[in-house]
């Protein structure tokens, strides 16, 4: 059963009396309502583009929430070959938030980093919904600093609303462990590449997205601090989040006019969540093509270009 979001009543209603078409059409034997049936799954289709051709930022925020929306799990089913992930940052513990391990992305020996949110309740708490601690941050820095060995290429899927706020994060850490590894991303020498797939909120995306290239789906957010977190500081006041979403310039359309990142990847008619094979393709398309793009670059350059890519941002603005 797809979720539908609030914006998306009208939808639900044209795609809910299409399935009822549907069961009379199957159940009718003399009399055929196909064309009725074609003619309404056009109209549906049609409202779903108008809907999502004019998305607000804060329907973008709530696509790039959705439940059903692909996390890096799918990705990397569909994406990585022969994984072998590695556990614990050799410190303190292990941290399922974020997952990391080597394999081979379309013949291409690869290191992988992906923030994993969880799919339902029970896999959502194992993953703390994505929120790392840092020894999540200190197992991506063990994985960087590898592949910075062997020169292979990071691989980052980012999708958190956050780093794990909690005491004993701070306790042990956190915003040390975020630079560290935000550190260890702008030291590589080999190349790496970081794809928005949700939602990309504050340090705790940035420690894995300080990349080559920063790819973002159409419909992701990527912001220093949620819609929801902003309308509390400068409102007091959760409830003026969708007026924050509207202000911060969190969408990948905005962040690409910035140059904040390098380049949007278009999502099937309703979302990621609509097709999410579909989606998957598409990502690992436009990762092929960063990669074969980055090959040419010496460990130097593949250093120095993504220095001066970070630095850049916001001059001439």
């Amino acid at each position: 059963m797809r979720t539908y979001l609030d914006f998306e009543k009208s939808i639900a209603e044209l795609e809910a009396k299409l399935a009822d078409l549907r069961k009379i059409d199957e159940a009718a034997d003399a009399i055929s309502i196909s064309e009725d049936l074609a003619a309404l799954e056009k109209k549906a289709q049609d409202k779903l583009r108008d809907v999502y051709a004019k998305l607000s930022p804060w329907q973008k925020t709530q696509v790039a929430r959705h439940p059903q929306r692909p996390h890096f799990s799918h990705y990397r089913r569909a994406l990585i070959e022969d994984f072998t992930p590695f556990a614990g940052d050799r410190a303190f513990g292990e941290d399922a938030a974020i997952i990391g391990g080597l394999g081979r992305f379309r013949g291409r020996a690869v290191c992988v980093l992906g923030q994993e949110k969880g799919e339902d309740t029970e896999t959502r708490l194992e993953h703390n919904f994505g929120m790392a601690r840092p020894e999540g941050y200190r197992k991506a820095v063990r994985l960087t600093e590898l592949a910075d060995r062997f020169h292979v290429p990071v691989l980052a899927f980012v999708d958190t609303a956050g780093a794990y706020p909690g005491i004993e994060a701070e306790e042990r850490g956190q915003a040390e462990a975020i630079a560290r590894s935000t550190e260890a991303q702008l030291a590589l020498r080999a190349p790496n590449i970081a794809v928005i797939i949700g939602e990309g909120g504050s340090g705790g995306a940035i420690a894995v997205a300080a990349a080559n290239r920063v790819l973002m789906l159409e419909h992701a957010i990527y912001s220093v601090i949620s819609p929801e977190g902003a309308a509390s500081i400068l409102w007091r006041d959760a409830g003026h989040a969708e007026e924050a979403a509207g202000s911060m310039k969190i969408t990948a359309q905005d962040l690409a006019r910035l140059k904040v990142i390098d380049r949007i990847i278009e999502e099937p008619l309703g979302g990621a969540h609509a097709d999410p094979e579909l989606m998957c393709r598409r990502v690992g398309d436009a990762l092929e093509e960063t990669l074969d793009e980055l090959s040419a670059l010496s460990p130097d350059e593949c250093r120095r270009a993504r220095e001066e890519k970070f630095l850049a941002i916001g001059r001439g603005l």
